[in-house]
This record gives C-alpha cells, sequence and structure tokens, in this order.
C-alpha cells in the first residue's frame, strides 16, 4: 500500500472515532452557553441527571477513541486517562457558565461529570460501536 494511501485510512480512521468525542464536547459547550433563565425545570435534579448522561456519552466515545487509536493501551490505562479527561473537562465546562448569565460554578457538577465519564469508560467495553 503507498505511503500516502495509508496516511489517508490512519487519518480516516482516527475521524471515526474522535469525531464523536468533538462533537460530544461541542454540545456539553453549546448547553453551557445557554443562560440560566432559559433553561426549562422539566424534572428534579435535571442538571444532576444531564451531566450524569452527557458525561456517561463523553467518557464512552473518549474511552474508544483511546482503546483504537492508541496502540497498546490498556483499559485500566483508558479508564483513568478518561476519568481524568471528564475532570478536567468539566473544570472548564464550570469556568465557562462563570461568563453566562444565571449560570453559575459547581464543585458538584464536576464530580458528578467525573463519575459520568468513569461510567462511560466502565460500559465502553460492553457495546460494539
Amino acid at each position: 500500500m503507498p505511503v500516502s494511501s495509508q496516511r489517508d485510512k490512519q487519518l480516516t480512521q482516527g475521524a471515526k472515532y474522535w469525531l464523536p468525542v468533538l462533537i460530544c464536547m461541542g454540545l456539553i459547550f453549546y448547553s453551557s452557553s445557554i443562560p440560566g433563565s432559559e433553561i426549562p425545570a422539566l424534572f428534579p435534579f435535571q442538571d444532576v441527571t444531564y451531566h450524569l448522561f452527557i458525561y456517561s456519552l463523553l467518557g464512552l466515545c473518549f474511552s474508544r477513541a483511546l482503546k483504537n487509536t492508541i496502540f497498546g493501551i490498556g483499559l485500566l490505562e483508558a479508564i483513568l486517562f478518561t476519568t481524568i479527561f471528564g475532570i478536567v473537562f468539566g473544570v472548564s465546562d464550570e469556568l465557562h457558565q462563570a461568563f453566562i448569565p444565571y449560570r453559575n460554578v459547581s464543585g458538584l457538577d464536576v464530580f458528578i461529570d467525573g463519575l459520568g465519564s468513569l461510567l462511560g469508560s466502565l460500559i465502553q467495553p460492553f457495546i460494539k460501536i
């Protein structure tokens, strides 16, 4: 296989695994940009539920991308890196919210973000996508 064809295949494979991560991150950033006054109260604990769900999805996608693009990464390493990534991204998300009207910075949200990322990375080996 020619070098350029092999490189194109690697780029396509990388995009296949990392694009869902970027889309999920974009969705989180977009939803964090909505002023608090425009978010309807639909059910109790919806903020916690949202954070747990979206960061579990992010953790699943991130862990999947790591396992499929980083040669030799083990399951425990992928879980650790995914959880740390979720916490760091959660902190940046909370800092972003500090500049949005009627939104606040919450340590509980960061904790839930990390927990969601951990859960997503734990279920990733059992989901074939």
